[in-house]
């Protein structure tokens, strides 16, 4: 053989020289497998350099986040009483380990029998020294950066100290350990922020179904002071004092009769479009609609100070449109009208309905009433129930139609008529 040829402390040279590079790569293929976990690294790092080193025993030592305790990771050799793996022990006792972690300098101790630690009976370096046969011992620091993490502890059971060489191999398997332990803190964060991201998605997916359920049946305003508030009890049954307004098309039945369906839908959608941008931007908490009908509440689930008021108001505001609209629909053929109802009472709030066809409605006399005036007014008519026209009569002047019994009302309700023009 080739080898044959080379002198012997060469050759012996030689062979150790791959024997550490199959050591490293070794470890190297451990850390590239274990990146979630330090464990396995540690035992091989600890295997192959007692092997190297020929030593008894091998141990790894952590020190904590604060560094005041270190703790037994991992330990080849030693009996199972010599100490637990996890177990921690004071970094300031200025024994060899925590020194080397201090200070983060290796210590070489030639024959630990004959130390001041020994001769003074501390009881950890006694036992070493008795119990286990520890003579010649190594303590090589885990350094990150400036800092010792940590350190690796090789000892010998006869009085025959580490050499420089074997201080050096030590030390580059030390720095793989360090490899190892940023990668698995690493992993571990990420880990970490994943179940972060994923719980975050999870509300926010969760927050925008539930803005994409309110949404449905409130206005977008409505919907987003629900899903602040993190609770939606805003939205469970309750009474509540309501301005209620009521509007729809005069003429639209014999429109539609007439019309052709696209002509229909063409007025349909103005008319909703128009109508909506006043609701929104007259701040009504909820607005239903069905065909040419419109129901507006004021006072809830969003509070507000005048709820009559708020109410005729935007009747105003929708009338004034609605003539531009109708006068715009003449030149067209279509005669159309429009008539608004507004009471103020109070009335049954909440939810209605079931999973996925639920819907934020109310009910009751002050709902009623509205309803019945908006089918009275006249095109350009706003009538208003007594309460109502009482609410808002020292800005909205109104004049009395006389009594009239209203469909589902038991007693005859006086109505009132909003003038044109508000008060000077």
């Amino acid at each position: 053989m080739v080898e044959d040829t080379y002198p012997q402390d060469l050759l012996a040279e030689l062979r150790s020289g791959r024997r550490r590079e199959e050591a490293t790569r070794i470890i190297l293929d451990v850390i590239q497998n274990s990146r979630d976990d330090e464990g396995p690294v540690f035992e091989a790092i600890l295997n192959q350099a007692a092997e190297l080193c020929a030593a008894s025993q091998a141990s790894l030592q952590l020190a904590n986040a604060e560094r005041t305790q270190f703790e037994i990771a991992s330990y080849w050799g030693f009996k199972a009483t010599a100490f637990s793996v996890g177990g921690s022990a004071p970094l300031d006792s200025g024994r060899p380990i925590p020194e080397a972690i201090r200070t983060g300098h290796t210590v070489n101790i030639t024959d630990l029998r004959d130390t001041d630690f020994y001769r003074e009976n501390d009881p950890v370096v006694s036992h070493v020294v008795d119990v286990e046969g520890v003579r010649s011992w190594v303590i090589v620091p885990l350094m990150n950066g400036q800092q010792a993490i940590g350190a690796i502890a090789l000892s010998r059971k006869e009085v025959k100290p580490f050499v420089e060489t074997e201080i050096q191999l030590v030390e580059s398997f030390a720095a793989q350990a360090v490899i190892a332990i940023e990668n698995s803190r690493q992993f571990r964060a990420l880990e970490t922020l994943n179940a972060e991201l994923e719980d975050r998605v999870k509300e926010q997916v969760s927050e925008i179904e539930r803005m994409g359920k309110l949404k449905r049946f409130l206005p977008a305003a409505v919907a987003d002071t629900v899903i602040s508030s993190g609770s939606e009890k805003l939205l469970a049954s309750h009474r509540a004092l309501l301005g209620v307004l009521f509007c729809d098309i005069r003429g639209f039945t014999a429109f539609c009769e007439t019309a052709e369906p696209e002509e229909t839908i063409e007025v349909l959608q103005t008319y909703h479009e128009e109508m909506g941008r006043l609701i929104n931007a007259h701040g009504a908490g909820v607005d239903h609609r069905m065909g040419d009908g419109i129901m507006v509440l004021f006072n809830d689930p969003l509070p507000c100070d005048d709820p009559a008021g708020d109410a005729v108001r935007l009747a105003i505001a929708m009338r004034t449109r609605m003539g531009e609209l109708c006068s715009d629909w003449k030149r067209m053929g279509f005669r159309l009208g429009f008539g608004v109802g507004v009471s103020l009472g109070y009335a049954t709030v909440g939810m209605v309905g079931f999973e996925g066809r639920s819907e934020y409605t109310a009910s009751g006399t002050a709902i009623n009433v509205a309803s019945r005036l908006c089918d009275m007014a006249k095109d350009g008519e706003i009538l208003l129930s007594t309460r109502a026209a009482i609410a808002v009569d020292d800005d909205f002047p109104s004049t009395s139609a006389g009594k009239v019994t209203l469909k589902g009302i038991r007693e005859p309700v006086e109505v009132f008529r909003l003038a044109q023009g508000k008060k000077s």
